[in-house]
Order: C-alpha cells, then sequence, then structure tokens
C-alpha cells in the first residue's frame, strides 16, 4: 500500500502549529494506520512559563498515549509514525517499544535526535526490531517553524542549545 508521505506530514504540522500557537515547542505527530490518521499528538510542557517544563509530554508520546482511546484497533505493524522533529531517544524507543515499524520525520535533530542510534550494542528488543526510519519529507516546511520559534526571544525552551544554533543557521545554508 502507498502512503502519501506528505500528506501526512501536512497533518503532523498541523499539531506542531497548534504547538506553536500555543508558545509550546513546534513538534507534533500524527500515527496513521490503513491511510487514516488514528491518533495524534503536539508538545506540551515547555511553554514561555519557565515555572514548568516537562520532559515526558513529546508529541510522539502523547499520540502513543492518545491510541488508548482510539475507536480504531491499533495494529502495529500497519502503523506509521510521522513525525515533524527526528524522536529523540525515549520517543524513539516507545515507538519500537510498541511495536511501530516505520518513523516519518521531518527535520533532524542534531541535539538529542535517537534514529541514528546504532541498536546493535542493544539488547535484543531493540537490536532486533524491524524498523523503518524516512528522514527529510518536508523538512523545510518543519524547519520554518522551528527557526520561528528560536528566533522569537519569548521562548526560552532550548536557548543557547546546539539545537537553536543548528536550526538558526540551517536557512542560510539553503538559500534563502
Amino acid at each position: 500500500m502507498f502512503l502519501d508521505y506528505a500528506f501526512f506530514m501536512e497533518q503532523a504540522l498541523e499539531q506542531a502549529c497548534r504547538a506553536f500557537d500555543q508558545g509550546q515547542f513546534p513538534v507534533g505527530c500524527v500515527i496513521v494506520q490503513d491511510d487514516r490518521v488514528i491518533a495524534s499528538g503536539a508538545r506540551t510542557g515547555t511553554s514561555r512559563d519557565l515555572s514548568f517544563f516537562s520532559e515526558i509530554d513529546h508529541a510522539e508520546i502523547r499520540a502513543l498515549k492518545s491510541l488508548e482511546s482510539s475507536d480504531v484497533r491499533f495494529i502495529p505493524e500497519r502503523a506509521v509514525l510521522f513525525c515533524t522533529m527526528e524522536p529523540c531517544l525515549m520517543c524513539f524507543a516507545a515507538i519500537i517499544l510498541a511495536g511501530i515499524r516505520t518513523v516519518v520525520f521531518a527535520y533532524e535533530d542534531v541535539m538529542g535526535g535517537g534514529t541514528g542510534l546504532d541498536r546493535q550494542h542493544l539488547t535484543p528488543l531493540y537490536k532486533n526490531a524491524q524498523i523503518t526510519v524516512v528522514p527529510h519529507v518536508l523538512r523545510k516546511k518543519s524547519l520554518d517553524l522551528f527557526y520561528n520559534f528560536f528566533n522569537n526571544d519569548a521562548n526560552l525552551y532550548w536557548k543557547g542549545s546546539l539545537l537553536e544554533s543548528y536550526t538558526l543557521d540551517q536557512l542560510s545554508k539553503i538559500g534563502e
């Protein structure tokens, strides 16, 4: 079955825009099964209010949790996860544990991305996981969101980080 990766990444980008509009780090995620979005999530816990940051409310985790209330029977080997930023180690492990076999992301996380991890030295559960990673689907659209997030002085999440400097440098490298 052919999936239109750009179409579903657009839906993940809608989730990311919702997060961005609420002052959150602009990461969005959708889980697709049988050509239909069955779960979605957006990043929370990163708002401009410095009193509380949450490092577990990632878009992928929120989407996986939303499967609990989905009206569709989740069949992991038929599911594809779309995310606007490369999943971190925590999220990548959760995706593997959920049994999802395909991850599609837009923008690479040079600071904390987990999909490039050499799993050969891990335990069999992770080492033997059959998972395909498809990077850079609608990368520029996602990059624009992250660029706008980091360009706003009110957004303090990851301010001064490698990810911020890398992101702010990317548009000049792609001709903008």
